[in-house]
């Protein structure tokens, strides 16, 4: 089984920073993309950014600037540098990752979620 397990969440003043790392786990022949999204209380989940096995990354309008996404194909991690937060940037943010299993099998797994909170 795959694993995906997200780590770095907490409380922060706005304008400061925070940087969540998402490890993968288990028995799978690599993971193609990987990506950040957050739900808010009473929204949907939506993504932030993703970035593929090269380092190519896309963000969502609201975080480009501020966000920055990387990986490390070795350690099969994902990292999101967040900068200059603000209170609307408050939600769980989770990791995903689409994983090929196997040759002919690719599927999506999620981590389990961790708490950002911009509060004064």
């Amino acid at each position: 089984q795959v694993q995906l397990v997200e780590s770095g969440g907490g409380l922060v003043q706005p304008g400061g920073s925070l940087r969540l790392s998402c490890a993968a786990s288990g028995s799978f022949v690599s993971i193609n993309v990987m990506g950040w999204y957050r739900e808010a209380p009473g929204q949907h989940r939506e993504p932030v950014a993703t970035i593929t096995s090269s380092g190519s990354t896309n963000y969502a309008d609201f975080v480009k600037g501020r966000f920055t996404a990387s990986r490390d194909n070795v350690k099969n991690t994902v990292y999101l540098q967040m900068n200059s937060l603000k209170p609307e940037d408050t939600a769980v943010y989770y990791c995903n990752g689409e994983v090929r299993l196997t040759r002919s099998s690719l599927r999506d797994f999620w981590g389990q979620g961790t708490q950002v909170t911009v509060s004064s």
